[in-house]
């Protein structure tokens, strides 16, 4: 293909693209309330009685749910997205290129999944738990609606990056880089390593940082775990047929 062909193809996967965001998000808007109140059901169900989140700007009560129903288009179509991005790459890769990147590419958007309904079902009842039995006396939790979307998306992120960490592991191990007899002898720098993570991509308190770490150290191990089965590849480019 020549350039133009190959910025011609680029246009249409990235127009697919974008009119599948419009035609989920267009329905999607009209419950973007709906959706923010699921969101933050993990807050109000401790809440206590009487109290309620509250919006500190004019726009906020508009605009805060449609960044949150954009946020949600976006989880929605990952899986096509994801498929665009390999529908244009693949034709240029090697076959065992394909075959080493596909299983990636798909396998991390199942972890990203992951990571986001840990985050939403084990650590966030759990943190809001925690922060509303420390309420000293006399002091009343008033959430901003915004402030809390901030909070919510950056757990998941952080553990929506943090649940590639056995992919992270398993390639490693496969490419040759190193090897599980090698990372297990580092386990316990991992340890460490682990804590000081949780602690730059959690909110800044001990139970979600913790929250953080613990499951990075049990990622690490199924991630040394998928190795031993995900054997290392021994790829012989010369011997390839062309792309």
């Amino acid at each position: 293909m020549t350039l133009l062909a190959h910025l011609l193809e680029l246009r249409r996967r990235l127009l697919h693209c974008l009119l599948v965001l419009v035609v989920l998000f267009l329905p999607l808007s009209y419950f973007a309330n709906d959706i923010y109140h699921l969101l933050a059901s993990p807050l109000l169900a401790v809440l206590p009685h009487g109290t309620s989140m509250i919006a500190t700007a004019v726009s906020t009560p508009f605009l805060v749910p449609l960044k949150l129903t954009l946020f949600v288009v976006l989880l929605l179509a990952l899986p096509y997205l994801l498929w665009q991005v390999w529908g244009f790459l693949a034709p240029a890769l090697y076959r065992h290129e394909r075959r080493l990147l596909m299983p990636l590419l798909f396998g991390s958007n199942l972890l990203v999944y992951a990571g986001f309904g840990f985050a939403y079902w084990v650590v966030l009842p759990l943190i809001f738990r925690f922060m509303v039995g420390t309420l000293p006396a006399g002091v009343s939790m008033a959430t901003d609606i915004s402030s809390y979307l901030d909070f919510v998306l950056t757990m998941f992120f952080s553990f929506g990056a943090a649940f590639q960490l056995p992919l992270v592991v398993a390639m490693l191990c496969r490419t040759g880089i190193t090897s599980v007899p090698t990372l297990k002898e580092k386990r316990p720098h991992f340890i460490v390593l682990a804590f000081i993570v949780g602690m730059l991509l959690s909110p800044p308190d001990v139970l979600s940082q913790t929250l953080l770490a613990v499951p990075l150290c049990l990622l690490f191990e199924a991630g040394l775990l998928l190795a031993r089965w995900w054997k290392p590849a021994t790829i012989l480019v010369s011997a390839e047929q062309p792309r």
